[in-house]
């Protein structure tokens, strides 16, 4: 199972779970250290997951933080949990006291559901007050998943991190912005498009009306957008499904024509002659054939780009044989009998010669 599997898993744990655990230590045994797993990391093994990991603050001796994660015997990751239900504040929270005099570059506060990484994008040792990652294990994304599995022991780079890190807590913050410039527009928002299809003074009443007319345009801009996606998405599916019908049509088709092919005696005499030809030169079971509805045709290692030659017998009154040279191009003989097939000796040994040299 890879790992994207098993945090799907986990997040359905979670779902089903949560209701039935009444404390902060129940949460952690349920969730929190199921996740450690998932990551990679014994949980049984205090060298690598340290319960109750002691850090001195000053003259705060014994001052104990929920997990950290070890590597040769220092911590590199923090981690603080709390009840499922509780929410995740971080003012006078032990992860924002502990971070500074711990050598662990990475934090987590999590109540089992929600998971917050931080670092010290903004002052070195000292740790941001917003994460730069939010994983919601209820509202799983592609994406958090990927972020995920950066944590996981296998992975675990601390410059990849925090190379990653300084991107997602701004675009996280522009994401969050954004959304809120789309669902209420300031109005320096609204004047910066007015003034690009106004060329009078913005007034009060006009940024108004522009307002107005912005948020009419985002939401418009969304559906369109929404709309030409769909569109793509379902002439996509609609020529994927074309394709499926005439590939069926097609082996139908095919199975139908194989149903209609009879093999005569006549036709499998006809292959018997051309192998005894062919003995001198190759070793016959290199001699196929496969029947079609208007010819036989006789094949070098079944090969349907080596063609020995095809036998036209279907019509009673009009019998005869194709050949081909080393350009795969056709001769017709007319043929009385099958003894005439021998006829053709050398034109059959030479192609079987040419597919050898081969």
């Amino acid at each position: 199972m890879d790992f994207k599997d098993v945090i799907k898993q986990l997040s359905e744990r979670v779902e089903k779970l949560k209701d039935n655990l009444q404390t902060e230590e129940a949460t952690k045994n349920a969730l929190v250290l199921p996740m450690l797993q998932a990551l990679g990391y014994d949980v049984f093994n205090p060298l690598e997951v340290m319960p109750e990991f002691i850090c001195d603050i000053g003259t705060k001796k014994g001052e104990k933080i929920d997990y950290a994660i070890m590597s040769n015997n220092e911590p590199i990751l923090l981690i603080e949990c709390k009840h499922w239900n509780q929410p995740l504040t971080l003012h006078d929270n032990q992860l924002l006291r502990y971070y500074h005099v711990s050598n662990a570059k990475f934090g987590i506060l999590t109540n089992g559901i929600m998971y917050r990484f931080y670092t010290d994008l903004e002052t070195p040792n000292r740790m941001d007050e917003k994460p730069f990652l939010e994983v919601n294990l209820l509202e799983l994304k592609s994406a958090h998943i990927e972020e995920l599995k950066k944590f996981h022991k296998a992975y675990f780079n601390v410059d990849n991190i925090l190379s990653s890190a300084n991107e997602l807590k701004y675009t996280n913050e522009l994401k969050s912005i954004i959304n809120e410039e789309f669902s209420n527009p300031s109005s320096e928002f609204v004047k910066l498009f007015a003034k690009q299809v106004y060329d009078g003074i913005i007034t009060t009443k006009l940024l108004d009306q522009f307002t107005s007319l912005v948020k009419k345009s985002i939401s418009s801009l969304i559906s369109d957008t929404i709309s030409d996606r769909l569109k793509s998405a379902l002439k996509t599916e609609s020529t994927i499904e074309d394709k499926q019908n005439e590939e069926i049509s097609k082996e139908q088709k095919n199975e139908n024509e194989k149903n209609n092919i009879v093999t005569t005696e006549e036709e499998l005499e006809g292959f018997m002659i051309v192998k005894a030809i062919l003995r001198e030169v190759v070793d016959i079971s290199r001699i196929a054939h496969r029947d079609a509805q208007t010819y036989f045709a006789i094949l070098f290692d079944d090969n349907n780009r080596k063609p020995i030659c095809r036998l036209y017998f279907n019509s009673q009154n009009n019998k005869y044989i194709i050949t081909f040279d080393e350009n795969k191009k056709e001769t017709r003989h007319n043929i009385d009998s099958l003894d005439d097939i021998y006829k053709y000796c050398n034109e059959l040994k030479r192609m079987v010669k040419f597919y050898l040299e081969q």
